[in-house]
C-alpha cells in the first residue's frame, strides 16, 4: 500500500493520499484541533454517462437519470434504510449526482467510526428488486415534476438545450418521467457493477482523523476489486450553439436569465487554466468589477447576480446569471463589455485584486473540511490536485490571464435563457 503526504509549503498545510489495495483511492486531511469530521465516498459516474462500454466490450445504452435513480436505491437494503442507521449515531448524512459525478457524505461529531462503516457498508451493498424499483418511480416522478416548476431549474436546463446539439448535458440529471419508467432493477445492477468498482472511485476524509485510522478502517470494510476499462460516448458535439435565445413563461416576480458561452472541452482544464480561467473571471464580473457596477448602476441586475465555470466530460461553458427586469439589455450589456476587455486589454491593477481573491479564497477554503474533502475529490476525478491549483493561482501572470481571454467568452457562440412571467412584454 502507498501512502503519500502531499505538503503545500505556501499554505503550510498538507494531506494524505493512500493507493489502498482494494484499488480505491483515499485521501486524508487530518485538520488538528477540530471536533468534527466529513467523509465523502464517490464515484465517477453521473447523468452523462448513458453510453458506456466495459473492457472493450459492446456499447451499453441506459435510460436518462439512471445515475440519480442509483444514488436514490443505493440507501435501501433488505435491513433497512441507511438514514436510519446514520440516525442512531448521530451524523448527518446526504448524497448527490452530478452530470459527472455521485457522492454520498456524512458529517459528525462524535460516533466517527460506526458513521464511516455504515457509509462504506451500504454503499458497498446494493439491493434491488423489481418491486423496490417500481415503487422508488413515483418519488422521484414527483422530484423531476418539481424541478419542472423550479424557474432557477428551468432557465438554466432551457439554456444547455439551446447550447448543445447531442450532448446528454442537455438532459435533466434525474431524467424525465419517460425514461425512468424503463429503469429496472437489471439495469441498475449493471450501471453498479460498471461504475461502483473500487478503481473507479475514490473516497477523502477530513478533520479529527489520522490516516492510520482510516487506513486500518479500510483495511477493515474493502474487499480488492478487479480494474476494468470503462469507457464512456459521445456524439459529436459541435462548437457552434443551437439557437442564441431561449425565453419561457414562468408565475416569477422578477425575470431569471442564463447567459451561456459555449468553449471546446475536448480536454478538461489542467490546474494552471483552471487558475487563470478563476482570476479571469473574477477579475471581469466580481462584485467588485467595473462589469458588474456598470450593470448595477443601470438597473440591469442585482445582488442575485453570479458567474461560473462549468465544466465536465466533453463540456464547457461560462455562465452569467441572476435577476434582471431587463435581460436582454443586461446580456447585451455582458456581451459589450466582453468585446472591449477583448479588443483594449484587461486592467493590470484589476489583475492584481483579482489573483489575491481567488487566493485568498482558495487559501480560506482549507479551513472548511467539507469544503476541502469535496474539492480533492473533484479534483481528483478531473486529474487535478488542490496544492497544484493554489500554487498556479500564485503563480499566474497578468500576461497569462490576457491570453486566456483570447481562447475564451466567444461574443458570438453564446446562448441567453430568461424566464419571466408570461404577462411582461
Amino acid at each position: 500500500m502507498n501512502i503519500k503526504e502531499i505538503k503545500s509549503a505556501r499554505a503550510g498545510d498538507s494531506y494524505y493520499k493512500i493507493d489502498h489495495p482494494s484499488g480505491l483511492t483515499v485521501f486524508v486531511y487530518p485538520k488538528e484541533g477540530y471536533n468534527s469530521a466529513y467523509a465523502i465516498f464517490g464515484t465517477k459516474y453521473g447523468s452523462v454517462n448513458t453510453c458506456f462500454s466495459l473492457d472493450g466490450g459492446e456499447k451499453i445504452t441506459v435510460p436518462d437519470g439512471i445515475a440519480h435513480y442509483l444514488e436514490h436505491k443505493l440507501f435501501e437494503s433488505e435491513d433497512g434504510d441507511a438514514f436510519a442507521r446514520y440516525a442512531e449515531t448521530g451524523a448527518s448524512a446526504n448524497a448527490y449526482t452530478s452530470f459527472e459525478k455521485t457522492c454520498y457524505l456524512f458529517s459528525c461529531t462524535g460516533k466517527f467510526e460506526e458513521s464511516f462503516e455504515i457509509l462504506l457498508d451500504f454503499v458497498q451493498h446494493p439491493y434491488f428488486t423489481a418491486e423496490t424499483v417500481a415503487k422508488e418511480q413515483g418519488i422521484i416522478g414527483q422530484e423531476i415534476k418539481m424541478y419542472d416548476d423550479s424557474p432557477d431549474w428551468r432557465v438554466m436546463f432551457n439554456m444547455l438545450g439551446k447550447m448543445y446539439h447531442h450532448h446528454p448535458v442537455k438532459i435533466d440529471i434525474a431524467g424525465t418521467v419517460e425514461s425512468i419508467a424503463e429503469i429496472t432493477a437489471e439495469k441498475l445492477y449493471q450501471c453498479y457493477n460498471t461504475f461502483y468498482n473500487l478503481n473507479n472511485m475514490a473516497l477523502c476524509v477530513a478533520g479529527n482523523v489520522t490516516p492510520e485510522q482510516i487506513t486500518a478502517l479500510c483495511d477493515k470494510l474493502l474487499k480488492p476489486c478487479e480494474k476494468h476499462k470503462i469507457e464512456t460516448f459521445f456524439e459529436d458535439e459541435p462548437y457552434e450553439i443551437v439557437e442564441p435565445y431561449v425565453e419561457q413563461s414562468f408565475p416569477v416576480s422578477v425575470p431569471l436569465f442564463n447567459l451561456g458561452f459555449k468553449e471546446n472541452a475536448e480536454q478538461p482544464l489542467n490546474e494552471t487554466e483552471l487558475a487563470q480561467t478563476d482570476i479571469l473571471l473574477e477579475l471581469l464580473a466580481s462584485s467588485t468589477s467595473e462589469m458588474y457596477q456598470q450593470l448595477m448602476d443601470d438597473g440591469l441586475i442585482n445582488t442575485t447576480f453570479s458567474f461560473e465555470l462549468f465544466e465536465g466530460p466533453g463540456y464547457r461553458a461560462v455562465i452569467f446569471g441572476g435577476e434582471s427586469r431587463e435581460p436582454k439589455q443586461a446580456a447585451e450589456q455582458i456581451k459589450s463589455y466582453i468585446a472591449k476587455v477583448k479588443a483594449e486589454g484587461l486592467s493590470r491593477e484589476d489583475f492584481d485584486c483579482a489573483r489575491k481573491s481567488v487566493y485568498g479564497d482558495a487559501v480560506s477554503s482549507l479551513n472548511s473540511v467539507d469544503s476541502v474533502a469535496n474539492t480533492v475529490i473533484g479534483y481528483h476525478f478531473n486529474g487535478n490536485e488542490l496544492f497544484k491549483y493554489i500554487d498556479a493561482v500564485a503563480n499566474t501572470t497578468f500576461e497569462d490571464v490576457q491570453n486566456r481571454l483570447k481562447n475564451m467568452l466567444d461574443v458570438n457562440n453564446c446562448t441567453l435563457s430568461v424566464v419571466k412571467n408570461g404577462e411582461e412584454k
